[in-house]
């Protein structure tokens, strides 16, 4: 099996080898691909699972350093919070593949704590708006979670899937 994400579509595809199992929008970040340390941004390349957080939290688990904090959230903790980035529900953690290019040094995807995580049902998905990770709707992640593996590739790309501009 592999993920595959459209920074142009916003959209992610789980594919194995006898065709597409899933499918849905995404939010990257807002301030496009890239791979350097502090940019905001998300990494393009080829990348594995590295850990999957997060197994029979239930939906809307608040996350924060990849611990889940007792909260639910809700729009009084919203409130409460604003400056907050969600991570919700679950965590799929990157690790880049491609030495230089999103591992190791000031390019790594794993330092950087870039995550497949949920987010807040009412953010816009199909809309690049993330701080670098890629969200997914609280029930889309529990979905794609359950069907991965720890060493599944991701591959994160900035053209439409195949070869779409």
């Amino acid at each position: 099996m592999k993920i595959e994400i459209s920074i142009a579509e916003q959209r992610l595809r789980l594919q194995a080898p006898d065709g597409l199992m899933f499918e849905t929008d995404v939010s990257t970040a807002a301030n496009g691909p890239g791979e350097q340390e502090g940019s905001g941004c998300t990494p393009r390349g080829r990348h594995y699972i590295r850990a999957k957080i997060g197994a029979g939290a239930p939906l809307n688990a608040v996350f924060v350093g990849r611990r889940p904090t007792g909260e639910i959230y809700n729009e009084t903790l919203a409130r409460q919070y604003p400056e907050r980035d969600w991570i919700l529900t679950r965590i799929l953690w990157l690790c880049g593949l491609e030495k230089g290019i999103n591992r190791g040094g000031s390019v790594d995807t794993m330092r950087r704590y870039i995550y497949l995580h949920g987010c807040p049902d009412g953010l816009p998905m199909g809309k690049a708006a993330s701080h670098g990770c890629i969200r997914l709707r609280n029930e889309d992640i529990v979905r794609l979670f359950d069907q991965v593996e720890v060493g599944t590739v991701v591959e994160i790309f900035e053209g439409g899937f195949h070869g779409t501009p």
